[in-house]
């Protein structure tokens, strides 16, 4: 009955950090066995414990190929028990460090999971009396006296380790200075290793380090003086900032990235700082909170390493169209599209700021097997015409891509992410007659990008590409009606 108690949201059964991590380790080995035996020898397919460590976003089985479905519904089949013991065994254990049931929620979310897992194995158990184990009412001694407000998780903590009290500041401004600066520096040094030297825009970095940076910066500055939630959540985002500008200043990265990243960054280090939080303000505290810094400081880069490590296959390919009514007929929109000069209409603001946009279109040659050459302002698109079908439809393929963008930098950088981590495939104009003499011209882009997770990452690829086509299309379209 203590599995469907726990299921059901009721207290029983508690687990330590050092039975915790062996039931988790030995659960994720047998898991591990069984999934490998069931792909190889069921289905002949390879299968590695890095295949663990890059979630599948695949969320509509619908959308599979009929040949792949047989096989993620296996797998989906045979990981529900291990789903549901995984669920029992964290309640347990966040029961035994009086941490909030809540927080079982983490162990759905990729990569911050396999953080969440270190932080739970080193966590002490809490001394405190239990809830279920607190006296009976009518035996608590009586008193007439006010206390006021009760000193629960604000009191100041008994000496612990000797090397982080030499060094911690006791001052609130101290403490907060030193949790964000201290844990921006690991935060960079993560970005150093994911980027520069793994060369590898994944999970890891960009959902892993978020967290890791909210809950780390929230136990630190609640080292001596346990803090409320919203301190926490506060020193959580001023560290993501501060993390950011410091790469900015480090030549790591530039600001056009980091700020596509803020939107998903934020509010994951903000689940990380509700996490630290819970851990720094229990009512009954020890040391095993510098515990949980060093398992997953450790945690964080070998996540980035083992992801890195992994062979991936072929990224998938994402089709952008956009679409424009032009008042003229196809055979007057045609040249326009094929080539055009210079485009006059002044860059966005999202191009200002360093995406890459057109600025005029030249083609050698007609026909199939002409070379066009689009040209923005980081460089030329090289497009060989595949299909020339005149009046109607162009379609080329990319054997050149230029960078995607130019950093915004007080530095001359090449972030690793402008090579080869957004790429265009092809293109086509579609040219379909309306009535009245106008045209229907549709832009259509084949591109694949190399960032995890590609879902959020797609979001900004597809925005973006729809302003460059929006750029290209309404200028032949002032050509095609001669308003330019």
């Amino acid at each position: 009955m203590g599995i469907v108690d726990d299921l059901l949201g009721r207290r029983s059964g508690r687990i330590g950090p050092a039975a915790f991590f062996g039931i988790g380790v030995s659960l994720f080995a047998l898991k591990f066995l069984l999934d490998r035996a069931v792909a190889t020898i069921g289905f002949g397919r390879g299968w590695s414990v890095l295949n663990y460590l890059i979630p599948n976003e695949v969320y509509s089985l619908p959308s599979l190929p009929p040949a792949e479905r047989p096989f993620y519904l296996t797998m989906v089949a045979l990981a529900l028990p291990f789903v549901w013991i995984g669920i029992v065994v964290t309640l347990r254990r966040l029961r035994d460090a009086r941490l909030p049931n809540s927080l079982v929620g983490l162990f759905f979310v990729p990569a911050v999971n396999m953080l969440f897992f270190a932080a739970l194995s080193v966590v002490p158990t809490a001394r405190a009396k239990h809830q279920d184990e607190e006296a009976p009412l009518d035996v608590l001694p009586a008193t007439n006296q006010d206390v006021g407000d009760l000193p629960y998780g604000r009191d100041a903590r008994p000496a612990g380790s000797s090397f982080f009290d030499s060094i911690m500041p006791r001052s609130n401004l101290g403490s907060a200075f030193f949790a964000t600066f201290a844990t921006a520096a690991l935060a960079v040094g993560a970005t150093f290793l994911g980027a520069k030297v793994m060369r590898d825009y994944g999970w890891g970095l960009f959902i892993g380090m978020p967290f890791f940076v909210g809950m780390t910066s929230a136990i630190l500055h609640g080292y001596r003086t346990p803090r409320t939630f919203g301190q926490c959540v506060r020193i959580a985002l001023g560290t993501c900032v501060l993390s950011a500008a410091l790469m900015i200043g480090v030549a790591i990265e530039g600001a056009g990235c980091l700020i596509m990243l803020m939107p998903l960054a934020l509010p994951i280090a903000a689940l990380g700082a509700a996490c630290g939080y819970s851990i720094q303000a229990r009512p009954e505290r020890g040391y095993g909170e510098m515990n949980t810094l060093w398992a997953t400081s450790l945690m964080l880069p070998a996540m980035i390493v083992g992801e890195a490590s992994m062979p991936r296959g072929a990224p998938a390919v994402f089709a952008v169209t956009t679409v424009v009514e032009v008042d003229a007929p196809p055979e007057k929109v045609w040249p326009n599209v094929i080539e055009f000069g210079e485009i006059t209409t002044p860059p966005e603001m999202i191009f200002r700021a360093g995406v890459a946009y057109p600025l005029r279109a030249r083609i050698d040659g007609r026909g199939v097997g002409a070379v066009r050459y689009c040209e923005f302002s980081t460089g030329a698109f090289v497009e060989p015409i595949d299909t020339w079908n005149e009046p109607r439809l162009l379609k080329f393929t990319v054997t050149h891509n230029p960078p995607p963008m130019r950093e915004w930098s007080p530095w001359s950088i090449r972030p690793p992410h402008l090579d080869n981590f957004l790429v265009s495939h092809g293109g086509q104009f579609a040219l379909t007659p309306l009535p009245g003499g106008r045209t229907r011209l549709a832009g259509t882009t084949w591109y694949e990008h190399r960032m995890w997770p590609q879902t959020y990452w797609r979001w900004w690829s597809d925005f973006l590409i729809h302003r460059i086509h929006s750029r290209v299309l309404e200028h032949v379209k002032r050509l095609s009606q001669n308003r330019e």
